[in-house]
């Protein structure tokens, strides 16, 4: 068992944050007779989720579903096939943004050599 302040240290998260996750319901630290909270190893991989959730760029409420699953479900099944589902459709989300960037680099390059042009000309012009 590990206390806020050791866990907040340990994923560089503030104990604001744990607290928040808390108030979310997706974390429920245990508080013995002196009211700190004390985060379990299963507490901990929650953790270990969130951080990862947010890296990928899910929700707090995706990541609330998905943790929260396998309390419904202890086989994990539920919670896996709802993880695989978004994770597709971030996938689908990330290849869009892909395809925009891309795009956009095209654009820039059209000008850019539009602007190169003009430059030329305008550079004899003035020879």
């Amino acid at each position: 068992m590990k206390s806020i302040k050791m866990i907040a240290k340990e994923y560089a998260l503030t104990t604001r944050t744990l607290r928040y996750y808390e108030e979310l319901g997706i974390l429920k630290p245990t508080r013995p007779h002196n009211g700190m909270r004390h985060y379990s190893k299963r507490e901990e991989a929650k953790i270990k989720l969130i951080i990862r959730g947010k890296k990928y760029g899910f929700s707090m409420e995706e990541i609330k579903e998905m943790i929260l699953l396998f309390d419904l479900d202890r086989t994990g099944i539920k919670q896996l096939e709802r993880t695989i589902e978004y994770g597709q459709q971030k996938l689908r989300e990330i290849d869009q943004k892909i395809q925009e960037l891309y795009e956009i680099r095209q654009d820039i390059e059209r000008t850019e050599a539009i602007f190169r042009e003009k430059l030329i000309l305008l550079l004899e012009d003035q020879s």
